[in-house]
């Protein structure tokens, strides 16, 4: 019989530890949180060094207040170069001994049609999206394989991969072949007991999605925020857009043993957008 007790196990990663690329803002530190938030010791990775010991900080600073949870460490990592996300995996595993969960969730965007994509460009968002999702993945499924199967990694993918939209085609192909990514390693390493998940959200304010009203000088024109996010909600069956809460809950599912049974899956929490 299942109890509050068991419900809450499902999802507890006390004693458990995490990597999380991109966590210096947005889905990334909202995902560093909450896994912390469960007793996880979390590995906050990203390329911009201050933003990756904000979160780390704000974590920590929790512990302090008698919150409970588990602590996090920022770590300076460009996802781009192997060496660089092979080295916080194995610094993570050897360190405590383990490494339960791995989260690619480091990302960047260029705009424009596919007429119009330079080969630079192209290059640009391969290099963070796709193969910065395939260093992870690598670096993360070796160490689980070793340490004799269990953990989970979990890829962020989006709903640009499920459905065209103009002029995202660039990112739209990398988070496809993050998808594939996902399910070609899910089936490679699943007798091994390691899980492989993908997350495609839907459109969530973020850094990267406030490029659509910022200003010049980098502030935020609300006017503009809010004529893009109102037809986006319309657009919605949920009439409303997606929350960086929630798509890091559907990220705490994919790593815990809630989701024991589910692995080369793609949750796409984007409030109906391609139901």
């Amino acid at each position: 019989m299942e109890t509050a007790e068991t419900v809450r196990d499902a999802f507890d990663l006390t004693g458990r530890v995490a990597v999380v690329t991109g966590a210096g803002s947005g889905i990334g530190r909202t995902t560093a949180e909450v896994l912390a938030a469960v007793g996880a010791t979390v590995y906050c990775a990203d390329v911009r060094t201050e933003a990756a010991e904000e979160t780390a900080a704000a974590i920590n600073a929790t512990l302090t207040d008698g919150a409970g949870g588990g602590p996090a460490i920022a770590r300076t990592v460009d996802v781009s170069d192997a060496a660089q996300v092979t080295a916080v995996v194995q610094e993570a595993a050897e360190a405590h001994g383990r490494l339960d969960v791995m989260c690619n969730i480091a990302g960047t965007m260029v705009d424009g049609p596919i007429l119009d994509l330079t080969e630079a460009d192209l290059d640009t968002v391969l290099s963070v999206n796709l193969k910065g999702v395939l260093h992870g993945c690598q670096a993360a499924g070796r160490v689980m394989v070793a340490q004799g199967g269990g953990g989970s990694i979990v890829n962020m993918s989006s709903t640009a991969a499920l459905a065209p939209a103009d002029n995202v085609g660039a990112y739209a192909i990398t988070k496809a072949g993050v998808l594939q990514l996902t399910r070609t390693l899910a089936l490679e390493v699943g007798r091994k007991g390691v899980r492989v998940n993908a997350v495609a959200p839907g459109f969530v304010p973020t850094n990267m999605t406030s490029r659509y009203y910022r200003n010049p000088d980098g502030s935020i024109d609300e006017d503009m925020k809010e004529a893009v996010l109102k037809p986006m909600a319309k657009f919605a069956p949920l009439r409303r857009v997606g929350t960086t809460n929630d798509i890091a809950y559907a990220v705490l599912y994919l790593a815990s043993d809630a989701s024991s049974f589910l692995t080369g899956q793609c949750l796409s929490p984007n409030g109906g957008m391609t139901m």
